[in-house]
């Protein structure tokens, strides 16, 4: 009678925590651009884990792990609800990673509660900053989600970000949650009083929270203050034209139709403007050009596409300044065999790339680095044969890795271009910065997403680049979000959405000589690299600490 009235109240409470899980997960997709709000409602993001750390500290070890899997599969299913847009694979498949991934953090967020019975809030806060780092490190990493994005309009809070990146702004936004979830879990229970005692019992935590908070914002303000009155070293004049359309459908007569909205849209703006440079999206313009200036294709059947290159390099040779585009580069796969193979198909493989073209020619090239894992990119053909002939057979295509963090010159100016996806990854842009650039060029398709919100989170975080830089970045999409950010992470001018058009952009470009690099670009990814030592550190210590407890009890008996 006993076990089976436990059974039950034991099953009534695995009801409740999935129940407060599956909602948490659910209400905390709000805090970014999605269906709800198309530039999100960041405050959720400050609270919506309390109840999540509360479940964590209460749930058995017998079920927290697949807690974690259900949360943040519940999660990236709302959250991400655009991926369908992407691939019918892939609203299936990033949810599932994401959930396997969050299985080991919330075991790890058990342990430090259960083994620390004072500050395991705080171990937890930090755990939690090294998960968010590993989890997008490793090569189907996924950064979107991550919890300060979703406070990128929240600028005086995010400022840090040119010392910490991220991760410092993670790290401010998880802290009071679990120290919160702690109290709501035993109060609960009923093992916790009035909120009151609870904070003075935890008084120097309390404390420790307020100075960074005040001290977070202060700098927020000051630094905020010191870029909106900070003149930049020269104005680069660039018109960005947004094509709106998908560059992922192909065809000939696709490739034409886009050159030819992508050339009227310029020609227009170059009538009414006197830009420095114009900027396309990525693989905006389709065929290679690189290729097809290179090998003769006549007789080959690729006479239309070979004339289509002409056309392209007729007029942006006439064009008067340079052209910055994504443009495939294609490349001989076997050395030794012809660039055209008897049954007519081609010996070559293609790079993800942006040209500048200048003066009649392509005067240099840079190649994607950081690809789309399973869409671009994927390792694992031979220890994974079975996943790889599955995504062959949903239509996917691989790109080479480019390796080189390449910074391009037009008069003076050194740019780089993260293409599409790599801007959501700190390093990369912060890499391109130190190795010269001043000025951060991203060139992205989101066309495929049909959504907003999709663009807006893309952007959001483009904007972290930005602070963690100090470098401007100019966003050429062909279908938003087409803007500039300033180095305080602002975002001005956006285009509209999904919308076919063209905007001059005066560019503010801040040199390496009278603006030098920042912490973050000095020390890249540094404070994520402290939580993670220091989280195997906690961990580690923990386990001693209980195994030391446990022998202690034993003895004792």
């Amino acid at each position: 009678m006993g076990a089976g009235l436990e059974s039950r109240r034991s099953l009534r409470t695995v009801g409740s925590e999935v129940l407060v899980l599956v909602l948490s997960a659910f209400i905390y997709s709000f805090a970014f651009p999605g269906f709800m709000s198309e530039r999100g409602i960041p405050f959720i993001a400050l609270i919506a884990f309390i109840p999540v750390f509360a479940v964590i500290r209460n749930a058995s070890w017998k079920v927290v792990w697949a807690y974690g899997f259900l949360y943040e599969f519940v999660f990236y299913i709302t959250f991400a609800y655009w991926l369908k847009g992407f691939h019918a694979l892939a609203i299936i498949l990033i949810p599932f990673i994401k959930g396997f991934e969050m299985i080991l953090c919330f075991l790890a967020l058990k342990a430090a509660d259960s083994f620390f019975k004072r500050f395991g809030y705080f171990f937890q806060a930090i755990i939690w900053v090294a998960y968010a780092y590993l989890s997008e490190s490793w090569f189907a990493g996924f950064p979107y989600g991550n919890i300060a994005y979703a406070l990128y309009n929240f600028r005086p809070f995010v400022q840090i970000a040119d010392i910490t990146g991220i991760w410092g702004i993670a790290f401010l936004a998880i802290l009071p949650q679990p120290f919160l979830g702690r109290y709501l879990c035993d109060w609960v229970r009923g093992n916790s009083g009035k909120f009151v005692p609870y904070l003075k019992e935890n008084i120097i935590f309390v404390i420790f929270y307020i100075v960074l908070i005040v001290a977070d914002l202060i700098y927020g303000g000051v630094r905020i203050s010191e870029w909106r009155g900070k003149e930049p070293d020269r104005v680069w004049d660039v018109v960005a034209v947004q094509h709106n359309h998908d560059s992922w459908k192909g065809g000939y007569t696709t490739y034409l139709h886009n050159f030819n909205n992508l050339r009227r849209f310029t020609l227009e703006a170059m009538a009414e403007t006197e830009p420095d440079a114009v900027i396309w999206s990525e693989t905006a313009f389709v065929p290679s050009v690189a290729w097809h200036t290179a090998y003769s294709v006549e007789g080959s059947g690729y006479e239309q596409t070979a004339a289509l290159v002409d056309s392209f390099v007729s007029f942006a040779t006439g064009l008067g300044v340079p052209l910055v585009t994504g443009n495939p580069e294609g490349v001989i796969l076997d050395p030794s065999l012809p660039p055209i193979l008897e049954d007519g198909s081609t010996n070559r493989m293609d790079y993800n790339t942006v040209i500048l073209f200048d003066e009649g020619e392509i005067k240099e090239t840079y190649r994607k680095q950081h690809l789309v894992p399973f869409t671009e990119y994927f390792p694992y053909e031979e220890e994974l044969p079975w996943l790889y002939n599955l995504l062959l057979a949903n239509d996917y295509n691989w790109w080479l890795q480019g390796t080189e963090p390449v910074v391009f010159n037009s008069d003076g100016v050194k740019f780089s271009t993260p293409i599409c996806f790599e801007d959501v990854f700190g390093y990369l842009s912060a890499e391109f910065v130190a190795n010269g650039a001043d000025l951060i060029v991203n060139m992205s398709n989101d066309n495929w997403s049909k959504r907003v919100s999709a663009e807006m989170q893309h952007a959001a975080m483009g904007s972290m680049r930005a602070i963690e830089t100090r470098k401007a970045v100019i966003r050429g999409t062909n279908s938003g979000i087409t803007c500039l950010i300033t180095p305080d992470g602002k975002m001005h001018d956006e285009m509209v959405p999904f919308e076919m058009g063209w905007k001059l952009y005066h560019v503010p470009v801040y040199m390496h000589e009278s603006n030098p690099d920042t912490f973050y670009v000095r020390h890249i990814d540094l404070f994520a690299h402290i939580a993670v030592y220091a989280s195997y550190g906690i961990l580690i210590i923990g386990a001693v600490m209980k195994l030391v407890s446990v022998i202690r009890k034993k003895v004792n008996k």
